[in-house]
């Protein structure tokens, strides 16, 4: 009989982080949810912030929880990508480190491609234009001449900020770092040159590591706070994308993917980094994946627009209500552009809607049902538009989307993406970003042998639903509504 494993993996959400512990035997894994918390930022003097310090006393909470219930033999951090801490010579941050939906950087972009062209910047990075990519960031704080920058001596992403303070070097994990700009998608090394044409410094670039690579050991004074053991710190897929991905549970190439929460993540594995001008045209971008795989994707703002809708209503209702309310509106009768600038941070999100619609000749939203329809509506639209877009730029079939994380739990999103998009809909795991983390880990230890094997564990251990297309008869008038929004 095969013994036990535990691993512990920390997904930190935008919304919302989760301490999971798994248990692998048996040719299944389950899951133990330990603790489960909020991660919003803090805004502070008009900046938006990250407030890594009450994160990390959770974690701490659930490392006492496991500590006194049996232990787990690796833990790994996983977050989104782009933000980052920067450390002074003392090994202590600079400053509070920024939030990716905060202002400075509005406007960014057109400064830097001054200095180096967007399609000089693309080619080199093959990574989609997006404000508050690391890049950018790190950009507005040289032009600002920030001293946190200039006092930084080192820089590590959110995850390896946490794995250092857990006993970990100072290391970079490699899918985290692919979503920065700062990487060149050939060599897939930090890109010095374009990073020094800017005046952004290369020396607080740290060493580059895989996913699955141990990092460190848990430090003493952990252990003795917590009641945790001698175990590894492993890197897995420390962008919380490239390991939901990896949590796939697909068989065979034909297939697309979503990664289905605050964002919505929808791509496709290939071995190679696709940075053509039909990529930079339709804004895609290739960041790293497990195994050397290239995750060729599209960042579209996902369920944001529906958590900010739900805190803007006058009265609190709660998901599985939202839900219903939005299952019982009007179909079509209106849509928002999901990647308009508009939703990335708006004031009241509800307003935001109202004015677009007015903006685009459309009846604005008038109950919490029409508002949440219309966004899920609009973010089915979207996927149909990014499916097309994949199909365009790559020769292999797709056959069938995976919808993975929180998303895959709404059954509305999933029925309208099928129908969008006229092609089955698998959804499930819904915690599929904490169960490549631990799949990864359980690599690392030699407890599975590939990737293929961790996703038929996978497969044997979650029920997925499955959504075929349904008929519509409104379905191609409002595609071209949609359409027309992008004018």
């Amino acid at each position: 009989m095969c013994a036990m494993r535990t691993y512990l993996a920390i997904d930190l959400g935008a919304e919302s982080g989760r301490v999971v512990r798994g248990r692998l035997g048996g040719g299944s894994i389950t899951l133990e949810e330990i603790r489960r918390f909020p991660t919003g930022t803090v805004s502070i003097l008009g900046r938006k912030h990250w407030n890594l310090i009450r994160l990390y006393e959770e974690m701490l909470a659930a490392f006492r929880a496991v500590g006194g219930s049996g232990g787990a033999e690796s833990v790994g951090v996983d977050s989104w990508g782009v933000d980052f801490v920067l450390l002074g010579e003392d090994g202590q941050p600079t400053g509070l480190p920024f939030a990716y939906r905060d202002g400075r950087t509005d406007g960014i972009m057109e400064k830097f491609f001054q200095i180096v062209p967007a399609a000089q910047v693309y080619a080199a990075t093959g990574i989609q234009f997006m404000q508050f990519n690391t890049l950018f960031q790190l950009f507005a704080m040289a032009q600002a001449k920030s001293p946190q920058l200039s006092a930084a001596r080192s820089l590590l992403m959110i995850p390896d900020y946490f794995h250092h303070l857990f006993g970990g070097g100072s290391v970079t994990e490699f899918t985290n770092a692919s979503t920065t700009a700062c990487l060149n998608v050939h060599t897939r090394q930090w890109d010095f040159d374009l990073l020094g044409r800017p005046g952004i410094p290369s020396h607080i670039f740290q060493r580059l590591v895989q996913p699955g690579t141990p990092v460190g050991r848990l430090t003493q004074e952990l252990q003795s706070l917590t009641g945790m053991g001698d175990i590894p710190i492993i890197a897995p897929a420390t962008h919380d994308t490239a390991s939901a991905v990896a949590a796939v549970p697909a068989e065979g190439d034909d297939w697309a993917y979503i990664s289905s929460g605050t964002w919505s993540l929808m791509g496709v594995e290939i071995p190679r980094p696709l940075a053509t001008q039909q990529a930079r045209a339709f804004n895609f971008t290739n960041e790293g994946g497990v195994n050397g795989m290239t995750r060729l994707l599209k960042n579209v703002v996902g369920l944001w627009l529906v958590q900010q809708l739900r805190a803007g209503f006058d009265v609190s209702y709660d998901y599985p209500a939202l839900m219903e309310l939005a299952s019982q509106a009007q179909a079509f009768r209106s849509l928002i552009d999901p990647a308009d600038a508009r939703f990335l941070a708006p004031q009241s999100m509800p307003q935001a809607f109202a004015d677009f619609c007015r903006c685009t000749n459309q009846p604005v939203p008038e109950t919490p049902g029409q508002y949440v329809r219309c966004a899920l509506e609009s973010l089915a639209m979207q996927y149909r538009l990014v499916l097309g877009q994949l199909r365009q730029m790559q020769d292999r079939p797709i056959n069938r989307i995976h919808i993975i994380g929180g998303g895959s739990k709404n059954t509305l999103l999933c029925q309208l993406t099928a129908d969008a998009c006229g092609l089955p809909v698998l959804a499930g795991p819904a915690e599929g970003t904490a169960l490549g983390n631990l799949i990864i880990q359980a690599m690392s230890l030699g407890h599975i042998s590939s990737l293929a094997e961790g996703r038929a564990i996978i497969r044997n251990s979650f029920e997925l639903v499955e959504y075929q297309p349904q008929p519509n008869r409104r379905l191609d008038a409002a595609w071209e509504n949609f359409m027309s929004l992008k004018q």
